[in-house]
């Protein structure tokens, strides 16, 4: 029995969903699937989502460098917070070091725009502020 592996072992390379589509979207995919264009649904379905993702792609990585721990001292001033949110943004704050809000900022304006805030280290800001954001900060 030592020999004996099982085999979900392993886990799956990639992860099932499920969508709803109206008859007539469908109609087109599987037009475009009997016209040689795909080979089944599936891989049309692949292929738009892919090409979602590709023409996110600068806003997929600015996101991703949002996320990540900043080493040492960083300001976060009204206009920074005032760009994020008049671009639609929340920032996720993680430094490691000293993060400082600007006694500037208004608790509302730090409530539009700051998802979460992570400090290894120390976090100043304003009394208000920091209740504002109690939830918020970890």
């Amino acid at each position: 029995m030592s020999n004996v592996r099982s085999l979900r072992d392993k886990l799956p390379e990639n992860e099932k969903i499920t969508i709803n589509l109206g008859f007539v979207d469908l109609g087109r995919i599987d037009l475009l699937v009997r016209e040689g264009f795909y080979s089944n649904r599936s891989d049309f379905i692949r292929t738009a989502i892919r090409n979602q993702i590709d023409s996110h792609g600068d806003s997929v990585r600015q996101s991703i460098e949002r996320h990540t721990m900043e080493l040492g001292l960083r300001d976060y001033t009204v206009a920074d917070l005032q760009a994020l949110r008049d671009a639609g943004e929340v920032l996720h704050v993680k430094v490691v070091g000293l993060a400082r809000i600007d006694d500037a900022v208004t608790p509302e304006l730090a409530l539009e725009t700051i998802g979460s805030i992570t400090v290894l280290g120390a976090l100043q800001a304003s009394a208000a502020v920091r209740k504002a954001l109690a939830d918020r900060i970890r």
